[in-house]
């Protein structure tokens, strides 16, 4: 079964986050949030979640992808995280998804871990990523082993997206039919 691991740090995007986690789950992929710090995480408009673990707690070798959901401080602070960093570059050596949304893709391109590259992103940074990267008017962009998408209302179809790469078109179908997301 493959498995995901979904990051969630202060300031990140409830929509990405939560649509995310829940349409990967009803694909019946393994799904793991995890927190940067101990404790409650704080979305950007003060919701307030309990992760299923931390990350000093992970074994990046379980994982098949990882998830960066967005939010503009949620995005500096996984960008300011060593773990994280260092499964990002573990992930993009051994060819493993790396998939980031909305300010998310921005931080990978802006700290190098991604470059030369199709991507897109929230459009206020669009700017800065056309200086690294091939910026790509999409909801969801796929290059190789990166995914990305552009913002909360792109989050469903990158979900679906994640579903298509880690199990079948077929079953990312099923699921838009059962969801009436059609």
């Amino acid at each position: 079964m493959k498995k995901v691991l979904v990051i969630l740090a202060d300031g990140f995007e409830e929509i990405e986050a939560v649509t995310v986690v829940d349409i990967l789950r009803r694909a019946e992929i393994e799904t793991v949030t995890c927190a940067l710090k101990e404790g409650l995480v704080e979305s950007a408009r003060g919701m307030r979640m309990e992760a299923d673990t931390e990350i000093s707690r992970i074994d990046a070798n379980e994982f098949d992808m990882i998830v960066l959901p967005g939010g503009l401080q949620g995005a500096k602070n996984i960008d300011e995280d060593e773990n994280v960093q260092n499964i990002i570059r573990k992930y993009m050596r051994e060819e493993r998804f790396v998939a980031a949304i909305c300010a998310s893709p921005y931080m990978l391109a802006k700290s190098g871990q991604i470059k030369d590259c199709m991507m897109t992103c929230y459009p206020t940074f669009k700017g800065i990523v056309e200086q690294l990267c091939e910026y790509q008017l999409a909801e969801v962009v796929v290059d190789e082993n990166i995914i990305t998408s552009r913002g909360p209302a792109t989050a469903p179809e990158f979900a679906f997206t994640l579903v298509e790469l880690l199990k079948s078109e077929t079953a990312a179908q099923k699921l838009r039919e059962g969801m009436l997301y059609v």
